[in-house]
């Protein structure tokens, strides 16, 4: 079991911990205010996150307000995570053209257990107050539930830019997008919260739960929101983009693909993904950008492997990229006999596991990317037979096997 972390005792200090990275704050005197009050009395604050587990895994995008809910709870404050296990089911309209397709309770249920394994990698879950909202949600009447739905005009909630843009667009909005901002801003209301964190695209959710707790004479929650950062390629961070980076990634993973991060976005992924000083991040970003970068994927990759591994994944970056040495552990492959005489080269890159289908092998041939013991080979109508000696088979630059005879 975890210890109980005492509070720190300075102000200057925790405010330094919600400001870093902010982008929105509703209010910093309220927030002072508030952290006087409770560090006299020697208590934290409840600090309020949400999660809504619409698909099944995180990447470091969402880290970003991870790691600050680590900052918070390090310095003692209590860390409110609500897995919106009912919202995720009606679809956060954020960011949406259209609408988002309804999720069912066990789509959601096992979203959830990956969403919450993957928050464990940065937050001390054993510390965390984790809550359901479909815990109040399930236990709301009909009745409730027209009675919270009283608590907002329509024309307060079209002031959101999404239904602006898409109203405008004439994109439909379904009825029970109307439900999500008051369904988050409820939970605000259920776990008492002093605080709420979220991205900047979530300040109207927030605020919506400053208005109900008022509504409900509770004291408005401190509202503080957090950038949304773009992929490694300078647009929206999305796995289909091949642009993002899981948080289930190995350390070696991880540093190649931060490695490839785009020079122009090193400064806000230094600030809302390390815990480096403003001078120390000012004092790497001056000097060269590969060096910068690689402090970078130094920093990230420790937060989730530790120093050792990510040593050895900077290590085998610097041998097989910057050194353009070849990895020390190549899979070596015997030829199979039941493979006949020759193979058709797509098909002999399928079976050592170098590309996932034969389509995207005739796509790499032709674009060049594959190499037969160093030569390029863009015959997508080769085929190799069996060797007399080791054969090294090169997709891309990190795709790397050795075809051998066979034993």
């Amino acid at each position: 079991m975890s210890q109980a972390v005492k509070l720190h005792p300075d102000l200057d200090t925790h405010l330094e911990a919600f400001r870093r990275g902010c982008v929105d704050l509703v209010e910093e005197g309220e927030l002072r205010t508030l952290l006087e009050k409770n560090l006299a009395a020697g208590q934290g604050l409840r600090v309020k996150f949400g999660m809504d587990p619409s698909s099944p895994d995180l990447h470091i995008g969402h880290s970003i307000p991870l790691l600050k809910l680590r900052d918070l709870q390090r310095l003692g404050h209590t860390i409110v995570l609500i897995v919106g296990d009912a919202t995720a089911m009606v679809g956060d309209p954020t960011g949406r053209s259209a609408l988002r397709p309804v999720l069912s309770r066990a789509e959601v249920e096992a979203n959830l257990t990956t969403y919450v394994q993957q928050a464990g990698l940065v937050l001390d879950m054993e510390r965390v107050e984790v809550r359901r909202n479909s815990e109040w949600f399930d236990a709301m009447g009909f009745e409730e539930l027209l009675r919270l739905c009283t608590r907002m005009t329509v024309a307060q909630m079209i002031e959101r830019d999404t239904f602006q843009t898409r109203m405008e667009a004439k994109e439909p909005i379904g009825i029970n997008e109307f439900l999500y901002p008051l369904m988050q801003g409820w939970d605000s209301v259920q776990v008492r919260a002093d605080v709420e964190l979220g991205g900047t695209d979530q300040l109207f959710n927030l605020l919506v739960g400053r208005r109900l707790q008022a509504q409900e004479e509770q004291r408005p929650q401190v509202v503080f929101t957090t950038p949304l950062i773009n992929g490694l390629d300078g647009r929206k961070m999305s796995k289909s983009y091949g642009n993002a980076v899981a948080l289930t990634d190995d350390a070696r993973t991880m540093t190649f693909a931060l490695m490839r991060l785009d020079d122009e976005s090193m400064p806000v992924w230094f600030e809302q993904l390390t815990r480096l000083t403003p001078d120390e991040m000012r004092s790497v970003l001056a000097g060269h950008p590969r060096q910068a970068k690689a402090r970078l994927a130094w920093e990230v990759t420790c937060t989730y492997h530790g120093e050792e591994a990510a040593q050895e994944a900077a290590e085998a970056f610097d041998r097989e990229v910057r050194d353009k040495e070849l990895p020390s552990d190549i899979d070596r492959h015997p030829w199979d006999p039941a493979w006949g005489e020759t193979l058709p080269l797509p098909n002999l890159l399928r079976k050592l596991q170098l590309v996932t289908s034969t389509s995207e092998a005739r796509r790499m041939i032709g674009q060049g990317a594959v190499k037969l013991d160093g030569t390029v080979c863009q015959d997508v109508q080769h085929t190799q037979g069996a060797p007399q000696q080791d054969l090294l088979v090169q997709v891309g630059k990190k795709r790397f096997a050795y075809l051998v005879p066979s034993v």
